[in-house]
């Protein structure tokens, strides 16, 4: 038998995350046309991770990993999107994005709930496998954005190799694959000019 008051709960928090798709990022689309919502990230990541898990550096859960890149940004609904060289930003991200979680995660039934906070505090801290396959695929793609759009999001911020090299070097505790293209893309990028040195 159907618990219709959980099953509305559950419908309800379907519409609320809708929100995510008005969450707009710094990020551009690879033509460079507009800037990609929260929701198209957390999309293209999840996609990523399930066709990348050969290349993670262990054997991972490949459903967790599809399911934590899914929720892992659900916390930009309150917090919203914080630009990764916006280091006044940054420093503030962890608080507001945990007292975000809190709120995001208990719009649903209790046990689901649960269940979403837990993935979102395991990606978070990064300490199992299929956390840290699933930040590397978080860091790589807006870096990857920026290679095929000429650095859109790189360029009105001065953001030099060193700044890049900085926050995505955490992929390679994830995908060493990933890592070693990562640094290859990044030489390039500024051998033809569209990040600074």
């Amino acid at each position: 038998m159907v618990d219709n008051n959980l099953f509305l709960n559950i419908i309800d928090f379907i519409g609320y995350i809708d929100q995510l798709k008005n969450v707009t990022r710094k990020n551009s689309l690879h033509d460079r046309s507009r800037e990609e919502n929260t929701a198209e990230h957390s999309w293209h990541a999840a996609i990523s991770g399930l066709l990348l898990a050969p290349y993670a550096d262990q054997p991972v859960d490949v459903n967790k990993v599809v399911k934590m890149l899914l929720i892992h940004d659900l916390v930009e609904i309150e917090a919203g999107d914080t630009f990764v060289y916006d280091k006044q930003e940054v420093a503030k991200q962890v608080n507001t994005e945990s007292d975000a979680a809190e709120l995001v995660f208990s719009r649903l039934p209790d046990e689901q709930g649960k269940i979403l906070k837990n993935l979102w505090d395991e990606f978070e801290t990064r300490e199992t496998p299929e956390a840290k396959f699933a930040k590397a695929i978080d860091r790589f793609l807006p870096l990857y954005s920026n290679i095929a759009n000429r650095g859109y999001s790189w360029e009105p911020y001065k953001v030099s190799q060193s700044q890049v090299w900085e926050i995505a070097s955490i992929i390679k505790d994830g995908s060493s694959c990933l890592w070693e293209l990562v640094e290859d893309m990044l030489n390039e990028a500024v051998q033809e000019g569209y990040l600074n040195p």
